[in-house]
């Protein structure tokens, strides 16, 4: 049976091409020219109602020559293949429009625009890109062009050009693209830190910060930078402000914090900084860092009592598997074999509930990501971790 989508399509322009033959039938009531017209356009309804709609569309195509009254026509018939994965015929067609020099100027717009985004279904980025820099610069409302612009310098890694057209984006539409923009400045700085350029790396970072103040990712860069320098108070200071930025991104400076405070031989403020933020947060990374906190200094009795509390108060996969291995170090025998066993039952089920999973469109990770490898969306990815032991 054909497709509904095709009869959405092809009926119009069996329609149009039928009023274009009967148009032309007027100059010349008996002439050949007429009498081509008509079977072609038989030709392509007989082609239509033996659900043979590839040859339908050859076939009015013939018929219809692009003028004023049949390009919205052509552009559905390019969006239809297009949409069905042909689009080296949906190319052909917007060419084929851009190509006529009867088209107004709206109508050579739109044109563009479907062109430039055949080029991005095939992949051919600098030619979508010179199309839509064009459209850009005739239409007023090129919020979408924009869009696309800058999808295309974030897979080209152009980050100036991704920059200016955040801008211009942020211009055209009245909303803010600081919090974007602020993480092209620190996919800048990267570049800059593997060229072991450091100075220039803390010039970008400070143009992302000032940008967006709140910029988690440039914030923990900063403290990266000033402890590679050998600036462990400053580097602390910096992965500090993480706590208030944004809590849920603490757990991937707990390991830089550690390490601070360690550089600077203060374990008693480590020590607290823990414990205080336990008693405002449910955090399970924050609860099993002080736990091994607990253990090295004070034996794994200590750190058994503190898990098995806390579990009482938070019950949690993590929490469990941290007791299940303090429990069996000191069981012999058979009991330690069967702890061991159920350590490792535990740590599976625990590791697939750990992670980082986008907020926006669902994606999991296993690694941290500032932009969604699904959506494209940047910030959206948040570290997850088991809350409750169902």
């Amino acid at each position: 049976m054909l497709d509904p989508v095709w009869l959405l399509v092809l009926l119009p322009l069996a329609a149009a091409s039928g009023w274009l033959a009967g148009r032309r039938d007027r100059p010349n009531r008996s002439g050949r020219l007429s009498d081509k017209f008509s079977s072609e356009y038989f030709k392509g309804l007989n082609f239509l109602l033996n659900e043979q709609p590839d040859k339908a569309i050859e076939v009015f195509i013939k018929v219809l020559e692009v003028d004023t009254e049949t390009v919205e026509t052509h552009l559905m018939l390019g969006n239809l293949f297009r949409r069905r994965g042909e689009v080296e015929r949906a190319t052909r067609i917007h060419q084929n429009l851009i190509a006529r020099p009867n088209l107004d100027r709206d109508q050579r717009s739109n044109a563009l625009y479907e062109l430039s985004q055949d080029y991005l279904k095939a992949g051919l980025l600098d030619r979508a890109e010179n199309l839509l820099l064009e459209y850009a610069e005739v239409e007023r409302k090129s919020e979408s062009a924009l869009e696309h612009l800058l999808y295309i310098y974030q897979q080209e890694k152009e980050w100036d050009q991704a920059i200016s057209t955040a801008r211009r984006l942020a211009r055209a539409s009245s909303t803010s693209t600081d919090e974007m923009i602020a993480h092209f400045y620190c996919e800048k700085a990267e570049e800059a830190i593997n060229g072991n350029d450091l100075e220039e790396a803390g010039a970008l970072l400070k143009q992302a910060l000032s940008t967006d103040r709140n910029s988690v990712r440039a914030t923990i860069m900063k403290g990266d930078i000033e402890n590679r320098i050998g600036n462990s108070k400053k580097a602390l200071q910096h992965w500090l402000k993480i706590e208030k930025l944004d809590s849920q991104y603490l757990p991937e400076v707990l390991e830089r914090l550690k390490r601070g405070y360690s550089e600077l031989g203060d374990r008693e403020s480590w020590d607290g900084f823990l414990r205080r933020i336990l008693q405002s947060e449910e955090s399970i990374p924050v609860m099993l860092t002080l736990a091994d906190e607990i253990e090295s200094r004070y034996g794994p009795d200590n750190a058994r009592k503190f898990i098995t509390a806390e579990l009482r108060k938070r019950p949690s996969m993590s929490g469990l598997a941290y007791l299940v291995r303090l429990t069996g170090m000191q069981a012999t025998g058979q009991a330690q074999t069967d702890m061991q066993i159920l350590q490792g039952m535990i740590d599976k089920a625990v590791h697939t509930r750990q992670g980082y999973v986008c907020q926006h469109c669902g994606f999991h990770a296993r690694a941290m990501h500032w932009q969604c490898p699904s959506c494209k969306r940047w910030n959206t990815i948040k570290p997850v971790w088991d809350q409750v032991c169902d």
